[in-house]
């Protein structure tokens, strides 16, 4: 058949591969930032979605270049761009609605890996069809570019190049610009808009398939009107700030008692800030007795570092609880830093750098009395800040007889957890561990020192205090304190699997929160446990 006039120029179908390629790596990253909120940011995570990906991308390699032997025509390529077109464009509208289902669904009938199948289950059905029709365009294109053997090899070498190039683009262009800048929705959008302009120019020059593109441009702007205004938190209405940064998904919830922040989780809490100036209830106030367990005799003397500031709760609550004491924070994320500011009430005064904890410790000579390390949130645990190698690099920023606090998340009782790991790291390194889990939470805090003494510290400063609830408090944290019997768990540099470790307690959380009503659910079936949940 004859080609058409518009791909008789190379440089269309050059274009083409350029911002196929592009989009395939923007709705990568894109599929990361869509899932985080629900699954986390882990490398788990990024495994599935790449994995899932190259699946797709390879079927399409196949059933496109058979497709361009049987039939070359090129409506049926630039047909197919528009069908991704419009499936991208609706990811932002419907696409949070079926990592919803399929986890509902998968949390009553999976017993293990939950994280895996839900995250699997999702990248499948959302991104896997519309990254397989994009998967057909290189061997299509290939196939109507090339005019004679002789030229071959350079016509599907630049193709190649283009494409590369346009995936080069399409991976920096989501994470510095649009992402931050206009958000995960947006972003779906503007390539998807790409895809089905560069598909419309085709069918015009033609003058073929007008019904057809009436149809794309149609559900385009429907989805731009829905995906517009979609928020991953669709059911919650009354947020103070929900948005999106290089790093995480950020979200900001107020009441009259407290501002809360969650990210990359909907329902958990990195951060709070007491309205009232009260005590947090939460691993914050167990955290405070640190200071007491140093060998300063008054605790607003202490110096203190937090490594994953946050908003600055334990900044906030320490100042507020012993006076106005030395602290500085070390946060990646700088918007972050930004809401801390706005929402949060952190002080100018405090400084925060905007690095990474281990890397700031590598620059930095200063010594403090207390370290908080905080930058472990579900599953996201960074490896390099979990090894012998960091904690012996934390040790060597404590003056003597000072403390490092670590705050963990997922306790459970599973042997080799992720706490275990730790736990058994930190006691490698330094001589006395106790640790203390977190009333009414699955948090569980440590403290590391080597001074024998931390004890008689904290006991002698809570025995000087005034009988107050924050007295009450550390009281309690005393007595709560277990010497931890270090295991062979250790954790290095070189080998720290804390993603799968994580993902164990994972699913022992996930069980013991949801065997009330899946018991239900084995009873009475679907309609009994909607009875019970509505």
């Amino acid at each position: 058949m004859e080609k058409p006039a518009i791909l008789k120029n190379k440089y269309f179908l050059y274009i083409t591969e350029f911002f196929a390629g592009m989009s395939v790596m923007a709705v990568e990253l894109g599929a990361s930032r869509l899932l985080a909120p629900y699954f986390s940011s882990s490398q788990i995570v990024w495994t599935i979605i790449i994995g899932t990906i190259m699946i797709a991308m390879a079927l399409g390699n196949i059933y496109g270049g058979k497709s361009a032997d049987k039939t070359p025509d090129p409506d049926k390529l630039y047909g197919r761009m528009i069908i991704a077109g419009v499936w991208i464009a609706m990811i932002p509208v419907v696409g949070k609605y079926i990592i919803l289902g399929v986890s509902a669904l998968l949390i009553f009938t999976v017993n293990s890996n939950f994280l895996i199948w839900a995250a699997f289950a999702a990248c499948v059905l959302v991104f896997v069809f519309p990254l397989f029709l994009l998967g057909t365009v290189t061997p299509s294109l290939a196939k109507y570019s090339v005019d004679s053997l002789d030229e071959s090899g350079k016509t599907v070498g630049t193709l190649g190049a283009f494409n590369t190039i346009g995936s080069i683009i399409g991976t920096f262009v989501p994470t510095f610009v649009t992402i931050p800048a206009v958000g995960t929705s947006i972003t779906f959008l503007i390539f998807a808009g790409i895809l089905l302009a560069l598909s419309i120019c085709y069918f015009l020059s033609v003058k073929q398939k007008k019904v057809k593109i009436a149809v794309a441009i149609i559900l385009f702007l429907v989805c731009c009107v829905f995906g517009y205004s979609s928020h991953f938190a669709f059911w919650d209405s009354d947020l103070t700030y929900e948005g999106e940064s290089v790093y995480n998904y950020l979200q900001v919830k107020e009441n009259e008692q407290q501002v809360v922040l969650s990210t990359n989780v909907l329902f958990g809490v990195q951060s709070v800030l007491m309205k009232n100036e009260s005590l947090t209830g939460m691993y914050y106030d167990y955290a405070m007795a640190a200071p007491l367990m140093t060998e300063k005799e008054n605790p607003k003397d202490c110096e203190v570092l937090i490594l994953g500031m946050g908003t600055g709760t334990y900044a906030t609550q320490c100042n507020r609880y012993f006076g106005a004491m030395f602290v500085e924070g070390v946060e990646i994320d700088e918007r972050i830093t930004e809401l801390a500011r706005e929402y949060f009430e952190l002080s100018e005064d405090i400084k925060v750098t905007t690095y990474d904890g281990r890397a700031f410790l590598n620059a930095i000579d200063k010594k403090y009395d207390v370290i908080m390390v905080d930058a472990y949130q579900d599953i996201t645990i960074p490896f390099q800040m979990s090894s012998v190698e960091f904690f012996t690099l934390v040790k060597e920023h404590l003056n003597e007889g000072g403390v490092m606090v670590v705050n963990m998340n997922m306790k459970g009782n599973v042997k080799g957890s992720i706490n275990q790991y730790l736990a058994d790291t930190i006691s490698s390194v330094f001589g006395e561990v106790y640790t203390v889990d977190v009333k009414y939470s699955t948090n569980r805090e440590l403290f590391a020192c080597d001074n024998k003494a931390m004890l008689e510290n904290l006991e002698a400063h809570i025995q000087s205090m005034e009988m107050t609830g924050f007295a009450e408090m550390m009281s309690m944290v005393s007595d709560n304190l277990c010497a931890y019997e270090a295991g062979e768990y250790i954790m290095t540099d070189d080998k720290a699997p804390v993603e799968l470790l994580g993902m164990k307690v994972i699913d022992e959380i996930i069980k013991d929160e949801v065997a009330y009503y899946k018991g239900i659910f084995e009873e009475q079936g679907i309609k009994g446990l909607l009875d019970k949940l509505l």
